[in-house]
Parts: structure tokens; sequence; C-alpha cells
């Protein structure tokens, strides 16, 4: 079974929700470039998640998003249950009806398979998916995202033996403006 692009963001979004410290938020911009896609694909999933009482979600200075006790322990079939919907494996219905479909073992056959797969998948909740070996990827992607284009975030080299170059600050970067200079007399 696959599952749709919006059930797989779900899961990446609180997969790195699940590994922020008691109190802190990230933006869905900030989650949207940490996991490459685009912003209003990430609203969408995050309103869901909301909606759902997985994700909180607090606007303007000082909010941002964060897991809630109940996303932390729900199951992640319980979860992609909801984001995938009741719909089958296989559509036997619509604008071009399969002629068996009143008489087809296959149906339920894949429906039964498609309801294991969300089983083995209550097996696991939320918490758990940011244990190890995940839980260090997903806390490399938390280094802050960079303010401007000229800030960029360090090589793993540059954090082990940093650089004899002094760090470039704000005001380094910027010139002060210079006088027109007057103009000569002959």
């Amino acid at each position: 079974m696959q599952l749709t692009r919006f059930t797989d963001l779900g899961l990446r979004i609180v997969m790195r929700l699940a590994v922020l410290d008691p109190g802190d938020a990230v933006s869905t911009q900030h989650v949207a470039q940490q996991m490459a896609v685009s912003y209003a694909h990430t609203t969408k999933v995050v309103t869901r998640l909301s909606e759902l009482g997985v994700v909180h979600a607090r606007r303007g200075r000082g909010g941002g998003l964060t897991l809630t006790d109940a996303g932390r322990d729900v199951t992640v079939g319980w979860l992609v249950r909801r984001l995938e919907g009741n719909g089958e494996v296989v559509t036997c219905e619509g604008e071009n009806p399969c002629p068996l479909r009143g008489a087809c073992r296959l149906r339920h056959l894949l429906r039964d398979a498609q309801e294991a797969f969300f089983r083995s998948l209550d097996d696991h909740t939320v918490a758990s998916l940011a244990h190890s070996p995940t839980g260090p990827v997903l806390l490399s992607l938390a280094r802050p995202m960079p303010r401007d284009p000229d800030d960029v975030a360090p090589a793993p080299a540059d954090i082990a033996a940093p650089s004899a170059r002094a760090p470039r600050t704000r005001d380094a970067r910027r010139t002060a403006p210079t006088a027109p200079t007057p103009p000569q007399s002959p």
C-alpha cells in the first residue's frame, strides 16, 4: 500500500515535533523548509493535524507548532487512518465501475490487507518514531534556519574544527554609506 503525500508529510511533521524540547515550538515555515516541501502543502497538513488534536498551532509572535500530549501517545495506525481517510486500495466503483465488483473476492482481500497494514502500525506511537536512529537525524534538522542568504549553517567539519576566520556579524556586513565627494575647483 502506498501512502498519500499528505499522510507522509503528516507523519514527518509529527516526528519533527516529537524531538522538540518541552516548551519549544517551531514555525510552519521552518518545518516546510526542513522537510523540503511547499509552505502551502505543509499548512494544509498542519491544519488537519490540529483538527485531530495531535498538533497545537499558535499564531503570532512566540507562536509555532508543538505536539500535544495526545499527539505523542496516539498510535501511528490511528493517525494514518485519519490522514488517509476511508478509501479502498482499489477503486471498484466510479466512472468506469469494475464488472466484477458484485462477486469479486479481490476487493475484500485487499481491504483485509489494508486493515492488517494499519494494525501493524498500531504497535507504534508517534513518540516512538522519534527514537534512535531517527531522533538524531531529526535533531540535525533542528539547527536554526538562516535569517538571510548570507547566513550559512556551518558544515559538520566546521563545527568540529572552527576556522581561524572571525565570524561575520550583521554590522560587519553592512557598510556605512559614503558621503559624496564635493567637486574640486579648477
